[in-house]
């Protein structure tokens, strides 16, 4: 079966629209959402409709929860915390429950879905180096957990008695005595300075994984935030991939 796992849409429906198009033809079965389906971007709605359309299992996102009223900004940059006021005012009642919903983490048979990290998962910590990779590792329950969050993507992985290394390459093959955590990379909002959408197609009968790039109309996007009134700034660095 051909799974994509895929996160940090942020409300960036170009994006969003071409990642389904391109799961189409990769003929992909299931779809996993691991979270920030909105923050940043012009479409909040459009996006939160699109995922109940998909019927995928999601975990929840820090930006998701901040829009629900579940979680504080104090700890958000500037853009960002401009970006969740006005979602708040973009979205209705409606979509605000169902941004509250998903659980923090979701598990599989053979794989975990979690936002930031396992360890507090309501904290929303970031995995961006060796030795926080090491400890998500030490705790997963399963083979493989798949995150977002950094909107950077990367494998970290731990063969059976050896150390925690990790790859950029965007195609590895699932060994069966190692475990691994991979972040997905982002839909809406790139950071790795790539501006080309990333996901995740994982091949649970291959044992294969797959980190998936594809282009779309930044610039549409880029417009669309502008327009909606949104800080320029967060127009800018979608052209950028930062």
């Amino acid at each position: 079966m051909l799974n994509a796992i895929f996160s940090d849409i942020h409300s960036n429906l170009q994006a969003y629209e071409t990642f389904i198009e391109d799961c189409k033809k990769e003929k992909i079965d299931k779809y996993y959402c691991v979270g920030d389906i909105v923050g940043y971007g012009a479409n909040p709605r459009e996006c939160i409709k699109l995922t109940k359309e998909l019927d995928c299992p999601v975990v929840c996102g820090n930006h998701d929860w901040a829009v629900a009223g579940k979680l504080s900004t104090d700890y958000f940059n500037t853009y960002a915390k401009q970006a969740v006021l006005w979602t708040k005012t973009a979205v209705d009642e409606k979509d605000k429950n169902y941004l509250s919903r998903p659980p923090f983490a979701y598990e599989e048979r053979d794989f975990t879905l979690v936002h930031g990290s396992l360890d507090s998962p309501e904290k929303f910590n970031y995995i961006l180096d060796l030795r926080s990779a090491t400890y998500n590792i030490s705790i997963q329950k399963s083979k493989i957990c798949f995150i977002g969050h950094s909107h950077m993507p990367v494998v970290f992985f731990k063969p059976k008695n050896s150390y925690v290394n990790y790859t950029i390459q965007p195609e590895i093959k699932i060994e069966p005595d190692a475990l691994y955590l991979i972040n997905v990379g982002s839909i809406g909002q790139p950071r790795d300075g790539d501006w080309r959408s990333c996901y995740c197609i994982y091949d649970d009968e291959k044992n294969s994984l797959r980190l998936k790039r594809y282009e779309y109309d930044v610039k549409s996007a880029a417009k669309a935030i502008i327009d909606a009134g949104l800080q320029p700034y967060l127009a800018h660095r979608l052209v950028k991939g930062r």
